[in-house]
Formats: structure tokens, C-alpha cells, sequence
């Protein structure tokens, strides 16, 4: 077959694939603190948006995490659209609410992927078919059915603003140098050959994900491993990168592609933490998970921190960054001295 007729078919497989055999995780979280009609019109945005990529509207399942925190949103969108629910009854973080709506769809045998979006359309139904199609040649070519898929955002600054989008980079980093690590001591190579083309550090901690059956089996109907740190740390703050390691130690092969997002998100729950405590979790619950020493860590940490331009604005982004950096040693029962991040070249 010419390369045309090849792509031609597996692009239509794909498309069947996201029509027949894909099940999407929508967590919700409405609390009173925000503007609910507002997020509820959002919902309802991201709903008949990932309706309209699948046959069966089942197969898409809101997940409310917390039973005061936007179950009646999703009662009703339920009822208008013929989509899935689950509640929990008390609010614990994202991620409980995540496992809580994988573990309904994994009981259909007919779902072979399952993917994950945010609640705040900001992340795109119609481009779904990528990730389906990334993950289709992934299986294919490597003959592997355990794959995990990022949506890559272009740019993490623009949408989420200057101060998440450094820590954000910060937290990619530092992940990618515990992910190294672990893989040298465990003897097993991190296979990145389908996530790094476009850039060097991927883009972890996106909100957007697909996996398929072995994959999301082994990471969500896992019990937790909380590494040590507080369910605040580990189901509120550290939920995207959750996902990705625990995919990853599955013996996940990693694929990347480009989604969109608006230049700047409608809303944001996740934004309103104290980004401090956020930040350091997303750092310190990897690093606990896949036992780096602590001297590891204090390193990497003075290498990345003055490659950030956060560091240039004083004193905010300098206390802003070693605020993160107490909470990362906090982990480890250290406190931050600043001679850590003292040490810098002298010219540029």
C-alpha cells in the first residue's frame, strides 16, 4: 500500500475508534466560592462538545467531586444529554474524582481509550481524534497497548499567566529529573521517543490525557500511593502528575500532541490555591514516589530555579520560588536555607 492508502485507513480507524471505542472523564467541582452559573454554562460547553465525538452519549461520564460541589449541574445535564454521572459525597481533590469516573467506564469492555478533560472548555472536544490517532500509531508501531497521550499546550504562560506558567516549568523539570533518575537505578530506559520532538521537557501537567485500557486499568484501579504526603497533597494538588508518573511506571510509552487552549482560561479553580503549596506538591510527591534522595533533589532545584525568569522579579518571584522550594524540602522533613539558590553565573 502507498504511504497515502496507509494513512487513509488507520485515519479512519481512528475515527471509529473515537466514535465506537472511547469513554471521556469530565471531573466536576461547582463550589458556592465561585460564579456557578458561569461554570455550569461552561459545563455545559465542554459536554456538547465531547457529545458530538462519540456515538453513545453513556460513554461520556460527569464525575462530581463532592456532592454540594455542582452534583445538580450534572443531574441536569444529564438528563438533557443521556450522559453518565457519579458523585462522591464529599469533596477530596480532582484526582478522587478522576478515579472515581475511570472506574465507572472501565467496566465497559467496549472502551478501549479513555480520556480525560477538564470541566472549563478549555479543552476541545473536536480535537480528541489527535490524541486517538497518536495513540493508534503509538500501539502499532511499537506493538505496545500500554500508552498514555498529552495534550501539549503551546505556550503554559498565556493561559494560566506568568507566575503558574514558570512554576509550571519549574515542576515539568524537576519531574523529568526524577523520571531520569528513577529509570537509571531501576534499570528500565524512560522511553520518550514519541514526546520530545517538539520540545526537550513534556508538557506533564496537562489537563488533557488519554489512555488506553492497560494503561488506565493500571493507574486507576490502583490502590493510592500517597508517597508519604497529606491527601491534600496528593488527590488536590498533585493530581496531573499522578496521572502521568503512575502511567509511566506501568511501562506507559508517552505520546505528545499540540491542543489548543484560549490565550487566557474563562475560569480557574486550580489557579485560586496558595500556588506555593501547589507547586511544591507537584514537585515533592515524584520525587518522594520515586525515591530520590534528597540530595538529588536540593541539586536540581539550585539548577533549574536560575534558568527561570520568576527569579528576576524581587522580591515576589524570588519568595514566591522559595516558598516552593521550603515546601519540596518540607517533604523530606528539611526546611529552606537560602544558600540553596544563591549560587548563580556570574555572566550571561
Amino acid at each position: 500500500m502507498q504511504v497515502a492508502e496507509v494513512r487513509s485507513v488507520a485515519f479512519q480507524r481512528s475515527v471509529a475508534r473515537l466514535r465506537h471505542a472511547t469513554g471521556i472523564v469530565i471531573p466536576v467541582y461547582l463550589p458556592e466560592s465561585t460564579d456557578r452559573a458561569q461554570g455550569a454554562l461552561l459545563l455545559r460547553d465542554t459536554v456538547i462538545s465531547c457529545c458530538a465525538q462519540v456515538d453513545d452519549p453513556t460513554v461520556v461520564c460527569l464525575s462530581v467531586d463532592g456532592a454540594d460541589s455542582g452534583a445538580d449541574a450534572a443531574q441536569a445535564l444529564a438528563e438533557d444529554f443521556g450522559i453518565s454521572t457519579t458523585i462522591a459525597p464529599v469533596n477530596m481533590g480532582k484526582l478522587h474524582g478522576v478515579v472515581a469516573g475511570f472506574r465507572v467506564l472501565l467496566r465497559r469492555p467496549e472502551l478501549a481509550y479513555f480520556a480525560v478533560l477538564d470541566s472549563d472548555s478549555d479543552h476541545f472536544g473536536n480535537e480528541l481524534l489527535n490524541f486517538v490517532r497518536a495513540a493508534e500509531h503509538i500501539i502499532q508501531e511499537s506493538g505496545d497497548s500500554r500508552v498514555m497521550v498529552l495534550g501539549r499546550r503551546i505556550s503554559r504562560h498565556r493561559p494560566m499567566g506568568f507566575l503558574r506558567g514558570e512554576l509550571e516549568e519549574l515542576a515539568d523539570q524537576m519531574l523529568l529529573q526524577a523520571l531520569t533518575y528513577h529509570a537509571a537505578v531501576s534499570a528500565r530506559p524512560l522511553r520518550l521517543e514519541y514526546a520530545t520532538v517538539l520540545e526537550a521537557v513534556p508538557d506533564f501537567h496537562s489537563g488533557y490525557k488519554l489512555f488506553s485500557r492497560d494503561t488506565a486499568s493500571d493507574v486507576f484501579l490502583s490502590d493510592p500511593d500517597m508517597a508519604g504526603l497529606s491527601p491534600t497533597a496528593y488527590y488536590r494538588h498533585a493530581v496531573e502528575v499522578v496521572m502521568s508518573v503512575e502511567a509511566i511506571l506501568g511501562g506507559a510509552r508517552m505520546g505528545l500532541v499540540n491542543r489548543t487552549t484560549y490565550n487566557r482560561q474563562p475560569v480557574t479553580t486550580f489557579g485560586k490555591l496558595n500556588q506555593s503549596a501547589v507547586q511544591g506538591d507537584m514537585i515533592a510527591w515524584p520525587c518522594r514516589r520515586l525515591g530520590v534522595p534528597l540530595a538529588f533533589v536540593l541539586q536540581w532545584l539550585a539548577n533549574i530555579v536560575p534558568s527561570l525568569l520568576l527569579g528576576t522579579l524581587v522580591p515576589e518571584g524570588r519568595d514566591q520560588l522559595e516558598a516552593v522550594c521550603d515546601r519540596v524540602l518540607s517533604a523530606y522533613g528539611e526546611h529552606f536555607e537560602p544558600g540553596l539558590l544563591a549560587r548563580r553565573p556570574l555572566f550571561l
